[in-house]
């Protein structure tokens, strides 16, 4: 399937880069991605694809690429508060034993409702629910319940990944099995994610869930922004310093290597201005699925960095935001 790119024009932001730089004309093509000026330095011996050992770790810190990253985070606790100041704050509803594992539930006026699953990133170790209440407004008003699911992040789980998707496919058994309580239909369940989130979302997607009592297709859609799907590149940058990723990890939870357990129509997408690497995690696995033979779209956000990609999600008419509501059908 051809790749849908979504053309933004160009942002004040790029052109202030490009002034100071010494540019003065516009681009003739889309932006590549965005470094962050640094020193020059000598390159090193190829340790991943053409990327040494700095150059890898750069292209999975996110402050590298994204310049912004703190403004946005300033935005989003704002615009949280002043959306559940509109609508109301959530229900909260636990699905397991420990205070960190509930969910924040978003209710529709409209009955027998799609429900959206959100997953927040924070590179696995850090996000909570409530910041990013933000995203609720635009999917309540088109007729959607919009959840948020809060984990445990890998600092409390000592560096292990399996715990993280345990506690979310137990939320997801959670919500499918109680969705009339909240005026949800299980059988309009829809996920999104977005970094780490597309990661975890990732290996939700390719979960067994007929072991596990649950239609294999429990999802009927789902858009995963800016994830990883191999874990081996994470695994020798520096990263891997704080989760620890095994033979075993790098195998079960890498959500390309797990297509055959695919059954969820994907919408997978990246801004133009991410890490090299964030782009061409994407792009392998749009064309792992496709070649599978699997019902996969692959959407480019031009102009767009790491975080402001996830922003457009509390914008019914923003980037990922329009691509969510044409996924369930309220557009």
């Amino acid at each position: 399937m051809a790749d849908d790119r979504v053309i933004q024009s160009i942002t004040r932001r790029v052109l202030c880069m490009a002034a100071a730089a010494g540019a003065v004309t516009l681009p003739a093509r889309p932006a590549a991605a965005q470094r962050c000026p640094a020193p020059p330095r000598a390159k090193g011996p190829a340790l991943w694809l053409d990327l040494d050992q700095a150059e890898l770790d750069d292209a999975y810190d996110q402050s590298v690429y994204a310049f912004n990253a703190r403004n946005i985070s300033e935005r989003r606790a704002i615009n949280s508060e002043a959306v559940t100041n509109y609508i109301g704050k959530p229900a909260r509803a636990m699905f397991g034993r420990s205070e960190t594992e509930g969910i924040d539930i978003f209710r529709t006026a409209k009955a027998n409702a799609p429900t959206v699953l959100f997953i927040h990133g924070g590179a696995w170790r850090g996000g909570r629910a409530a910041e990013d209440h933000y995203m609720a407004e635009p999917f309540i008003r088109a007729g959607a319940n919009f959840l948020l699911i809060d984990f445990n992040n890998v600092l409390e789980t000592k560096g292990d990944l399996f715990p993280m998707v345990d506690q979310l496919r137990r939320g997801v058994e959670w919500t499918y099995r109680n969705a009339r309580s909240f005026g949800g239909d299980p059988d309009r369940l829809y996920l999104i994610g977005h970094s780490s989130g597309s990661h975890l979302g990732g290996c939700l997607v390719t979960t067994d869930w007929s072991s596990r009592g649950i239609p294999p297709n429990v999802f009927k859609g789902a858009l995963l922004g800016s994830g990883i799907y191999d874990l081996k590149p994470v695994r020798l940058s520096k990263r891997g310093t704080y989760v620890k990723i095994t033979d075993q990890v790098e195998q079960e939870l890498s959500p390309q290597r797990q297509i055959a357990q695919l059954h969820t129509p994907l919408v997978l997408t990246h801004g133009s201005l991410e890490t090299p690497e964030f782009q061409r995690q994407s792009r392998d696995f749009h064309a792992a699925v496709a070649a599978a033979g699997k019902p996969v779209k692959l959407l480019e956000g031009i102009g767009y960095n790491h975080y402001e990609t996830q922003e457009t999600l509390g914008n019914p008419y923003g980037f990922m935001g329009r691509a969510a509501m044409q996924m369930i059908g309220l557009a």
